[in-house]
């Protein structure tokens, strides 16, 4: 992290930032409240596309968030290139978002600002390196995306803590 006294600001993007990047956002909220951490860090969401701006996450993922005490009440918005500048890290759900996002990057500087939420994930079981979209899936697939986040967000959120940087 660097400045005591300056918010380290984290976006995390998925394609319509409705399912995934507002669930991550959801757990890391969670985890930095948690760990009394919430004047150190702004966490926000965006989708590389503008398909459901204003809207609210999807319902499914909405449904499986709030047992696990995660209410997601994020609208949908686009990526805008100030938020390259805006943010200290970029965080894509998968590869075609790390690609979009690199190619929204107006330097080199803010394509490096970019990284993959799979780079964080310790789960063994399910040797994933990203987050899949759950979009066209069951419960399952929602299920899954929390689990992988979940473990993904604390990894990172331990990461940033103890980086020196």
């Amino acid at each position: 992290m660097t400045e005591s006294n300056k918010k380290y600001r984290i976006l995390f993007v998925c394609l319509g930032n409705i399912c995934r990047s507002p669930a991550a956002q959801g757990v890391m909220q969670r985890l930095v409240d948690e760990r009394g951490l919430t004047d150190r860090f702004e966490i926000d969401s965006a989708g590389t596309s503008g398909y459901h701006d204003g809207d609210l996450p999807d319902r499914r993922m909405r449904v499986h968030a709030r047992p696990r005490g995660y209410e997601l009440t994020h609208r949908s918005r686009r990526v805008e290139g100030s938020d390259f500048e805006h943010f200290d890290l970029i965080v894509a759900m998968d590869s075609a978002n790390a690609a979009d996002l690199r190619r929204m990057a107006a330097t080199v500087d803010e394509a490096r600002k970019v990284v993959m939420m799979g780079d964080y994930i310790r789960l063994q079981r399910n040797h994933y390196d990203y987050v899949p979209d759950p979009y066209y899936e069951g419960s399952e697939g929602f299920e899954l995306v929390l689990d992988l986040l979940e473990d993904a967000c604390d990894n990172l959120l331990t990461q940033l803590l103890t980086s020196k940087t």
